[in-house]
């Protein structure tokens, strides 16, 4: 089976996205996937830590590239392989509220949307993880400093030993590569994540609506469920 994932600038449901495609490849080898990052997605795939296991999921072997937006120029060519049916499936995985926009409305001008639109022309079918469906969501943060307990030390662990020289009086997430060797390092607990509560706007809500409405398109309310349709998919190929 060929999929292909497109991960956009969302810290919620990352990891779990990663974790899910991890098993899918550790479950049938001869699952290949070709993994397309966003701008942002790009960022927040280091500032958490995980390009190591996206060189895993995506090995860099044909139809297991990794494409990045920045590299694929303004008409993103490499889209068209959806209308040669060299995949079987295309999964958003996480969705951020602006891509869900986008192509709610039929708006194609980023490599993922891009992506969507050219499987649904193509036949493929498209399934999207979004972050922001109803309700409030809790969503893991990335490393910050806690201003309130940070006692300023002239003398910085932390800022001394990060490997990307992230740190100064706050965290540069666009330098940070979400190792976490910071944590322990301060004596104070200054440096911390964790999970933060969201209220998801009506706007979001209302577009994730229409999304459901879209031809060729399956809404997927969390990374868990995509093992499921994957299986499914494997068996209606007869892998």
């Amino acid at each position: 089976m060929k999929l292909a994932w497109g991960i956009t600038g969302a810290g919620h449901f990352l990891r779990e996205s990663f974790e899910i495609f991890k098993k899918i490849k550790t479950s049938n080898p001869d699952i290949k996937v070709t993994t397309l990052v966003s701008r942002a997605g790009e960022e927040v795939v280091k500032m958490y830590g995980l390009e190591n296991d996206l060189n895993f999921i995506s090995d860099g072997s044909y139809l297991e590239e990794i494409f990045l937006e920045r590299e694929q120029g303004a008409s993103v060519p490499k889209t068209g392989r959806f209308l040669l049916g060299k995949y079987d499936a295309l999964i958003i995985s996480p969705a951020t509220s602006n891509t869900t926009a986008k192509i709610a409305c039929g708006i194609a001008d980023t490599l993922i949307t891009n992506a969507v639109a050219q499987a649904a022309k193509g036949g493929v079918p498209v399934y999207i993880v979004p972050v922001d469906i109803a309700g409030e969501i809790e969503s893991r943060m990335p490393f910050f400093i806690d201003r309130e307990i940070c006692m300023k030390c002239e003398i910085c662990p932390p800022g001394d030993y990060c490997p990307e020289h992230a740190i100064t009086d706050q965290i540069d997430l666009l330098k940070c590569n979400g190792c976490g060797r910071c944590v322990s390092l301060c004596s104070y607990g200054a440096i911390r994540g964790g999970m933060v509560k969201l209220k998801v706007r009506d706007v979001d809500a209302k577009n994730v609506s229409l999304l459901r409405e879209l031809e060729g398109i399956t809404v997927i309310e969390n990374p868990q469920m995509i093992f499921d349709h994957a299986a499914k998919t494997m068996q209606k190929l007869k892998y």
